[in-house]
């Protein structure tokens, strides 16, 4: 059986999805975190699989969201509705809890959050409740896995006997007049393309040029049709819109009249009221923000995270020593051994060395997320973004960005307007990807120890303003127009969950150690071979004689006027496209680094401290790598995928030829 998981964003719909299936995936403390859906097998009944939606208000196809959601019911067929609803949250959440039993499909409804309603004195008269919404209640708290194994029971029953809402008539008058007038003219396109007829002649009346499609209604019915509404709009006095959205909330007052006693004020809602007084207080939101991100650099990136990432350098020297020894006393030949230890050992370790320090900045982030911190964030940055021409609704999109690119490119499917999406898009790459952090932690250790926090927030606020600036650019030349009004639910400040940001920590590393084992194995196998066989791939003894130096030096001089004359940086550069990691570890093997170490002290004879931090601002704006590349494909075609790669590197060489010039004047 298949189960479609629905509810409002922030209603607790994926930490029910994470308790019904025992999924690994994160749970966000925000709006927009589910993009595409999701599934998984309920635990211990593997032949039920539960499927994600996108958090929705309606079911009106006017989001990305929506239409996912929309079509997959219409079109899938599940064979039931779990319609998830905050019940400290109750009279908005049932506004589409009325659309889905429109829907004719077997329903059942999880009134989440009942533990902080019983906490505040509140209570829910679940029986008369069900009744008036003509489909089966069971109150639950998914954050503390309470009511879960009853709303599974009771959901494999509805979905196996196929029992459908009992239907309800929301509206009357006029309103009730029009829908049934559509519903007779309408019954047998409706019967013959399989779309519940109640929820086809709700659509129609709401003017939804889609379902007018879907059912394939010809002109003369149109026209009929357009006669109804006119009259019922005459008659109530607005639009067709409204007078549904006014009929559905009034069915929906009396409903909760009839069974909620409203609880008194929360503590969550009086302790988010005080903290938000300052958190997005209008002057001091920013700078506030800026500061908490220099505390979790600091953390991240000095003694805590410096320590940690020592410590594991340490270790896996160590392994390498010992796999060395084990070579050498088996008499290995010196090739195979040179391409073990300082092609893979060398590059894939000097890696692996930062995972603590991945790690620890995302358990931070976790915190930050979870706790309901971020969307304020987004609120704050709405005015903020407002100047370049899009939303706070695009820094949900941005703030992902600094974990990975391809994950934020995609959530720009949660935008409403295509030339939001597209400068969002565009702007994403500035956001310091994770898979950067090696290269900055080694260069910030090799040249700016002292200085280690201040030279990482400078970086990622470079990121920041030159994303800015891009975007102011790009308003008055390619994406003219003003961004979507920007609405957003702020939720309750809570603790995050240990289990949710241990989870995301877990993700992460993951991630990263896949990316280790895969991608920059071969890469550094690759980049081996290539510094150690000349053009008639004849082995040799110095690597300026290589494939690799040949192709180092004829990139070289476009790079020479930004600071990188030696051929090794200009390869590192070119092998950084295929992974950001992949830039370290090939600066380790082209600089001949036994252990994950070494490479902190081999460094300076590369660069100088001006020309490491220019490598930093290039490597921060230079070309996204190639997973992200082929996401801008995917998302926004080929041309703006080569656009996004010509001009990221045309920006990061003219924004790292500023500093270098700079730099050179006053030192």
């Amino acid at each position: 059986m298949i189960f479609a998981l629905i509810g409002n964003p922030n209603c607790g719909k994926t930490t029910l999805f994470n308790q019904l299936t025992g999924s690994k995936q994160h749970v966000g403390n925000f709006p927009g975190v589910t993009v595409d859906k999701k599934e998984g097998p309920i635990k211990k009944h593997e032949d039920a699989i539960v499927v994600d939606l996108p958090g929705i208000y309606s079911l009106s196809p006017y989001t990305a969201e929506e239409i996912v959601t929309r079509d997959f019911l219409i079109k899938e067929h599940p064979d039931a509705i779990i319609n998830i609803v905050d019940a400290t949250n109750i009279e908005r959440n049932l506004y589409l809890t009325l659309q889905l039993a429109e829907l004719n499909i077997p329903m059942i409804i999880a009134l989440n959050m009942m533990d902080e309603i019983a906490a505040n004195g509140g209570r829910i008269d679940i029986e008369t409740l069900s009744e008036l919404l003509g489909a089966p209640i069971v109150p639950i708290s998914a954050s503390k896995n309470q009511g879960v194994e009853e709303l599974v029971r009771r959901a494999l029953k509805i979905g196996g006997n196929k029992e459908k809402p009992k239907n309800v008539d929301f509206c009357s008058g006029d309103v009730h007049r029009a829908i049934h007038s559509i519903a007779h003219i309408i019954c047998d396109e409706a019967d013959s393309h399989g779309v519940a007829l109640r929820f086809a002649s709700v659509k129609l009346v709401e003017g939804d040029e889609r379902m007018m499609t879907d059912l394939e209604i010809q002109p003369p019915e149109i026209d009929i049709i357009g006669h109804i509404v006119e009259d019922m709009e005459f008659h109530c006095g607005m639009d067709r819109e409204a007078a549904l959205a006014d009929a559905r909330y009034n069915y929906i007052v009396e409903a909760v009249k009839k069974t909620v006693v409203k609880p008194t004020e929360s503590k969550e809602h009086v302790r988010s009221v005080k903290i938000d007084k300052i958190l997005t207080h209008k002057i001091f939101a920013i700078p506030i923000f800026l500061c908490i991100m220099l505390v979790i650099f600091w953390i991240t990136f000095g003694a805590i995270g410096a320590g940690l990432s020592d410590a594991f350098s340490m270790g896996i020297d160590a392994i390498i020593g010992v796999i060395d020894k084990g070579l050498e006393s088996l008499a290995i030949n010196e090739t195979l051994r040179s391409l073990l230890i300082d092609g893979v050992c060398s590059g894939v370790g000097s890696v692996l060395s930062f995972l603590p320090t991945i790690v620890l900045m995302f358990f931070l982030l976790s915190i930050l997320e979870d706790s309901g911190y971020m969307a304020r964030v987004a609120f704050v940055m709405d005015r903020f973004l407002r100047t370049i021409g899009l939303s706070g609704r695009s820094f949900v999109p941005m703030l992902i960005g600094f974990g990975c690119s391809v994950p934020a490119i995609m959530a720009t499917r949660t935008l409403s307007s295509e030339r939001d999406r597209r400068l969002t898009v565009v702007l994403i790459p500035f956001m310091s990807c994770s898979a950067k952090l090696p290269i900055y932690a080694t260069f910030v250790a090799a040249f700016f120890a002292e200085k280690k926090a201040l030279i990482m927030f400078s970086i990622y606020l470079l990121g920041i303003a030159v994303g800015i600036l891009c975007g102011f650019i790009m308003k008055k030349f390619a994406y003219e127009g003003e961004p979507i009004p920007f609405i957003m639910e702020l939720p309750a400040y809570r603790f995050p969950a240990v289990q949710s940001v241990l989870l995301h920590m877990w993700e992460k590393a993951k991630d990263f150690i896949k990316k280790a084992f895969t991608v920059i194995f071969i890469a550094t196998i690759i980049i081996w071979l290539l510094q150690s066989f000349d053009i008639r791939f004849n082995m040799v003894n110095d690597s300026s004689q290589s494939i690799l130096a040949e192709v180092g030096r004829f990139i070289a001089p476009l790079l020479a006027p930004v600071g990188f004359s030696d051929w090794r940086i200009a390869t590192a550069l070119v092998t950084g496209f295929s992974a950001k990691e992949a830039v370290i570890s090939t600066l380790a093997v082209l600089v001949s680094a036994g252990d994950s170490s070494q490479i902190t002290a081999l460094l300076p004879d590369l660069f100088t401290p001006l020309t490491a931090y220019c490598f930093l601002v290039f490597c921060l704006l230079y070309t996204p790598c190639v997973a992200a590349i082929a996401a801008v494909k995917r998302e926004l075609g080929g041309k703006a995928a080569i656009v996004t790669v010509i001009f990221q590197t045309f920006v990061a060489w003219i924004v790292t030829f500023i500093f270098y010039n700079i730099g050179m004047l006053i030192l």
